[in-house]
Order: C-alpha cells, then structure tokens, then sequence
C-alpha cells in the first residue's frame, strides 16, 4: 500500500529468518511441483472414437481437442504431439488408438471456436494503469555486441482493465512521451458497457481527468489519491469528488481514506514495471 503511516519515521523491518525443520517433507514437496499427472474423463474414452466402413477410426472433436490441448501446453509439433499421445495411452493401458497428425490438423479448423469470457453485465468497475514495455531494435543490437551505449526506446500501453473479472476491455498504444491522464477518454471511449466506477493512481490525479471522466457519465465514482500538493477547487456547493477525497484524506488520514475508498482493488490491476 502507498503513503505508509509514519512512513518518516518507520524503522526497517528485518526479514524473518526462517529454517527449514521437516527437511525430508520439504524436499518431497519440491519434487511434487515436477511431477506431471493426466486424468481424462472416463465419458471422453467411451466417446474417444468409432469406427467406420473397412474399420477405419473415427475420432471424436473430445480425442482432437485433447490432442490440441497438449500440443498448446508442451508447445510441441503436430507429429510430437501424436507421439506424445500414443505414449500417454500405452501407458493408462487403454486400447483406443491415436488421431495422427494429418487428421489433427484437418480437424482442428473445423472444431467450434471457444468464446472468450464475456464481461459481467452492469456498471463496471475499471481499473486503469500503464505500463512500458522495451522496444528492441539495431540500437539493442549495437549495445550487445560492440558496446556502444544507445537510448533506450519505450512504447507505453495504457490498459483498462474490469476489477470483478480481471479483463482488459480497453487498451492504447503511445510513444514514452505521452502522459497517462490523456488517454483516459481514449480508453473510456472503447468501452460501451455503463461505467460505476474507476480507479487509478495519483499520476492521474487533476481536474481534467475527473472532467474526461464526467463526460462518460456524471454518476461515474471516481477514486484516484490526490498528490500531496493538492490543493481545493473552491467550489462549496457541492464539494467536488477530488475535494472529497482532499478533505477526508486532511480529517481522518491517507490510510483511512484508502480503506474507505477500497483503493486496495487498484493492485488487480496492471503493474507497472
């Protein structure tokens, strides 16, 4: 959490020292995490395959999607992955046979397209935060290979992201030099579910983004922590949202505001690193 109490004069807290007592369980854990179990469904082995005219397989969407799934997660080629699979069956000891890698990828675009998860219906709560990724090119390549000092290049992508599901509905792509608060109306615009809340950190603090905000819904709640140089607006009627949050914060503290507030949902969100 941000804005510690005390935080001047807060002492370090020395790490724990921690020594491991049950040696033999522990190392038995850490072999666990190797371990690799597959369980298929006995409904999905009735269902594995058929077979035709002459005795020729047929096999069911299950027998490719799972041929598919194994593929994706040891990120394998289509002929591994059949060899992987036979493997797999000759070692549960089943009799079933093994799509071969002509027919998975045949298969595999005519297999109904999974839908994404959609996003939960009514006012969403978005959490918006940046991040730079690196941009690596000739300059990367000179530093690496002769030595040769060069700037570093950065993209910075903006994200908006649902705090109930975790989804990201909104995302921008700009240049390092953009600031953050401009690019809350470009995000919001993508959105078209009604907004109930956002939530983002003090390097959006300011009028124009609570304004940028209003203009998406004036019930919209926002939460953003003022900077420590804020100062009111003047307008006593009413108190705006950012004077709300000012006067809290000088009446009962940074801490009580951020408990009040449930400013804790900003971590969900994307981190910058």
């Amino acid at each position: 959490m941000p804005h510690k109490h005390n935080a001047d004069r807060r002492h370090p807290i020395p790490k724990m020292a921690f020594k491991v007592q049950n040696c033999l369980a522990y190392e038995a854990g850490l072999r666990r995490r190797g371990s690799l179990t597959l369980w298929i469904e006995d409904s999905a082995l009735e269902h594995w395959q058929s077979f035709g005219q002459g005795g020729q397989a047929r096999y069911t969407d299950a027998a490719i999607q799972t041929s598919l799934m194994l593929r994706t997660a040891f990120k394998l080629p289509l002929r591994q992955t059949e060899g992987l699979m036979a493997s797999i069956l000759t070692l549960m000891n089943l009799t079933i046979s093994v799509p071969d890698h002509t027919m998975v990828s045949r298969r595999a675009v005519t297999l109904p397209v999974m839908q994404p998860a959609s996003v939960p219906h009514g006012p969403l709560h978005v959490l918006i935060d940046s991040t730079g990724p690196q941009v690596y090119g000739a300059g990367q390549w000179l530093e690496a290979k002769h030595g040769v000092k060069s700037r570093r290049t950065w993209r910075k992508l903006h994200l908006a992201v649902d705090a109930v599901s975790g989804m990201i509905v909104a995302q921008t792509l700009t240049d390092q030099d953009v600031d953050d608060p401009c690019q809350v109306g470009p995000l919001l615009d993508q959105i078209d579910d009604p907004i109930g809340r956002v939530t983002a950190d003090g390097a959006y603090d300011g009028a124009p983004t609570y304004q940028t905000i209003a203009a998406h819904g004036e019930a919209i709640d926002v939460v953003i922590p003022p900077r420590s140089t804020a100062v009111a607006s003047g307008e006593l009627d009413p108190l705006t949202q950012r004077d709300r949050h000012l006067k809290m914060i000088t009446e009962q503290g940074r801490l009580s505001w951020q408990a009040a507030t449930d400013y804790g949902q900003r971590s969900l969100g994307p981190r910058r690193e």
